[in-house]
């Protein structure tokens, strides 16, 4: 296969990837909402265009995926290595590693609780996941609007 081939096979793969409405994030939501916690979903004002936001208690979720967001990402990395087009993917998913970490840092600095849970765990125990986020919500005092 030729490299101009392989960037349009990753291309499609980053295409084919849902950004919003994941099944995880649909799940957590419906455990969120079945609690009566609202929310807004998807803020483009706010870096990185968390999945859950609640603004008046400045709260952030994010649903990160376990391969495009590095979930133990030296096992990962070893394996994207081993495979096809291994430096376009190590370089693409250390990236994305450290975007979520800058992201992270700036909306804390910001005054934003910053909650990221991973796929496979929320779809495991969303209970688990929405009481880790019941428990920060309820813990920041509303802000005036």
């Amino acid at each position: 296969m030729t490299s101009s081939t392989w960037r349009g096979a990753s291309a499609a793969a980053r295409g084919a990837s849902a950004k919003t409405n994941t099944r995880c994030e649909r799940i957590l939501r419906q455990e969120l909402w079945r609690r009566g916690l609202r929310y807004r979903l998807h803020v483009p004002w706010l870096r990185g265009r968390p999945d859950i936001v609640f603004i008046r208690q400045r709260v952030v979720v994010f649903c990160d995926g376990d391969f495009w967001h590095g979930r133990n990402l030296a096992a990962r990395l070893a394996r994207l290595a081993a495979g096809h087009n291994a430096p376009y993917w190590v370089a693409k998913i250390s990236r994305n590693v450290e975007r979520d970490q800058a992201v992270t840092t700036q909306l804390e600095a910001e005054g934003w609780r910053v909650i990221r849970a991973w796929e496979t765990d929320i779809i495991r125990d969303p209970v688990r996941i929405a009481d880790l986020i019941e428990i920060a919500v309820r813990q920041r005092p509303p802000r005036s609007r």
